[in-house]
C-alpha cells in the first residue's frame, strides 16, 4: 500500500499552485470524487490576499478532481519525504466542469481547435529564473554552470524522474540567471509541465538551501525572466502544417493567419500573458524580450518569432518550423496563456488575413512603425475589456475574477518605488 501524502493541486489566476494534501490511503477515493475546494480561492492574489470586487463571497463549494495522467512523483530527499502530486480540474459537486477553472479553459480551447480547424497544437514553455548564492561568473559560462552545482544536475535528474522531459539547462545572461527548457508536448501536457516545473525548481532550491525566483524583473537595472512559449500546429492525426518553403518566412498560409490573430489582439493577449505590475518593465525595446507587436524571422525583439530550423545531417525543416511567443512570464497561469494564444489564433484563422513577416534583415528603422506593447498593466487590462472578441474568450466568471485579482494587486503595490515593487514580486514568485 502506498504511504505518505498526495497533493491535489490547481494553479490560480496569479500562477500560484494551491491545493490540499490527503493521506495516500485515500487516493483511490480521491481520484473518483476529488477533494473540497472553494470558488473564492480563485480570487487570491499573488501576494496572498483575497481580491475585493471578485464575483465570489463566502458561499459555494467545488471539487478538485485529479487528472490521473498529470501525476508526478517527487522523491524523498534526506529528511524531506517524497510526495505524489496531481493537477486537478475544478468542478461542481456533480462533476460538471466549473467555468472558472483555468485548466478547463485551455482544454476547451484545444477542443475547439480540433473540432473547428482540424488542428492540434504542440508546445514547450522555456523558463528563465534567478538562483541566489555566489555568482561572480560570466554569462553563459561553464564556470557559472559549475557554481550552481549540485543544483543543476539535481534539477535535470528530478525533471527526468518526474517525466517532464528536460531538453536543455544553461547559465543565462543576467546575474544568477539560468534557463531550463522542456521538450515539446501536446498542448495540455505542455501547460501542465510548465505549472509543475516552477514548483519543482522552487522546491529543490529550498531543499538545497537556496532560493529561486521567476519574477519578471528582480532588479530594475538588470535583465528580466521571461517564459517563451514555443508552439506548432499539426493536422489531427497527421503531420505539421506550418511550413511552406515558398512563402515569406517559410510560414504556411494557415500559420500566418493564426499568427495574425495573435498580433491583432496583442494588447488584450498581453494582459493575460504578462499580468503582473512589473511585467511591463521587461517588455520594452532592447531587452530582447518583446519590443513590439510584429512577426519576424529569428528576431528576439518580436512578439512572435519564427524560430530557426536546423538542416544539419538532412534534418527536415518542415518538422521543426514553429512560432515563439515572447511576451509571457511566470506570473501568468500557463493554462490561461496557452488557451488565450489558441483563442487568438482561431480568431486569426476565421479572419483570413495573413500576418506580415519581417525578414531577419529588418532594421530597427524598418520596424519603427510597428505597434508598441501596452506600457503598463492598467493599459493592458483596459485593452482586454475594450476588445469584444478577446473578452468573449473567457467565461464571465473567469474574466471577472481575473480582472479583480489583477486590479487588487495593482492597488496593493500603489506607491511603491520600482525597486520596492521588484522586491515584493521576487518574494512572491
Amino acid at each position: 500500500m502506498m504511504t505518505g501524502t498526495v497533493f491535489v493541486a490547481t494553479c490560480d489566476l496569479a500562477a500560484q499552485v494551491r491545493g490540499r494534501a490527503i493521506p495516500a490511503a485515500r487516493l483511490e477515493r480521491t481520484l473518483a470524487t476529488g477533494v473540497g475546494w472553494v470558488p473564492a480561492n480563485l480570487a487570491l492574489t499573488g501576494f496572498g490576499h483575497l481580491a475585493g470586487g471578485s464575483p465570489f463571497g463566502s458561499t459555494g463549494d467545488l471539487r478538485l478532481l485529479p487528472d490521473p495522467a498529470s501525476a508526478i512523483e517527487v522523491p524523498a530527499d534526506g529528511e524531506t519525504p517524497g510526495v505524489r502530486l496531481y493537477l486537478a480540474d475544478q468542478t461542481g459537486l456533480d462533476g460538471v466542469p466549473w467555468e472558472g477553472c483555468p485548466r478547463t479553459f485551455l482544454a476547451a480551447a484545444l477542443r475547439e481547435l480540433r473540432e473547428s480547424a482540424g488542428l492540434e497544437l504542440r508546445a514547450a514553455f522555456e523558463h528563465e529564473f534567478m538562483l541566489d548564492g555566489p555568482d561572480g561568473e560570466a554569462p553563459f559560462s561553464f564556470q557559472r554552470l559549475r557554481t550552481a552545482e549540485p543544483f543543476g544536475t539535481d534539477l535535470v535528474t528530478l525533471l527526468e524522474h518526474a517525466g517532464l522531459e528536460p531538453e536543455c539547462w544553461l547559465p543565462e545572461y543576467g546575474s544568477g540567471q539560468f534557463e531550463i527548457t522542456l521538450r515539446p508536448a501536446p498542448g495540455l501536457v505542455a501547460a501542465d509541465r510548465a505549472v509543475l516545473l516552477r514548483e519543482l525548481v522552487r522546491d529543490l532550491a529550498r531543499r538545497r538551501g537556496r532560493r529561486a525566483t521567476f519574477a519578471p524583473i528582480a532588479d530594475p537595472e538588470d535583465v528580466g525572466n521571461g517564459v517563451h512559449v514555443h508552439f506548432s500546429l499539426h493536422a489531427v492525426g497527421g503531420g505539421p502544417v506550418m511550413y511552406d518553403a515558398g512563402a515569406p518566412g517559410r510560414l504556411s498560409d494557415l500559420a500566418a493567419r493564426f499568427a495574425a490573430g495573435i498580433l491583432r489582439h496583442a494588447a488584450a493577449v498581453v494582459a493575460v500573458t504578462a499580468p503582473n505590475p512589473v511585467s511591463s518593465l521587461r517588455l520594452t525595446p532592447h531587452r530582447w524580450s518583446a519590443g513590439g507587436v510584429f512577426l519576424a524571422e529569428r528576431n528576439r525583439e518580436a512578439l512572435l518569432r519564427i524560430a530557426p530550423t536546423v538542416e544539419i545531417g538532412g534534418a527536415d525543416p518542415a518538422a521543426q518550423l514553429h512560432l515563439e511567443y515572447r511576451a509571457a512570464d511566470a506570473t501568468a497561469n500557463p493554462w490561461l496563456v496557452l488557451g488565450t494564444l489558441v483563442r487568438a489564433g482561431l480568431a486569426g484563422l476565421a479572419g483570413g488575413e495573413r500576418a506580415h513577416v519581417w525578414p531577419e534583415s529588418a532594421t530597427e528603422a524598418d520596424l519603427a512603425g510597428e505597434p508598441a506593447l501596452p506600457d503598463a498593466l492598467p493599459t493592458a487590462l483596459a485593452a482586454l475589456e475594450r476588445d469584444p472578441v478577446a473578452r468573449g474568450w473567457l467565461p464571465p466568471t473567469l474574466l471577472d475574477a481575473f480582472l479583480a485579482v489583477r486590479r487588487a494587486e495593482l492597488a496593493e503595490v500603489a506607491g511603491l518605488s520600482v525597486a520596492e515593487l521588484c522586491r515584493k514580486v521576487v518574494d512572491a514568485y
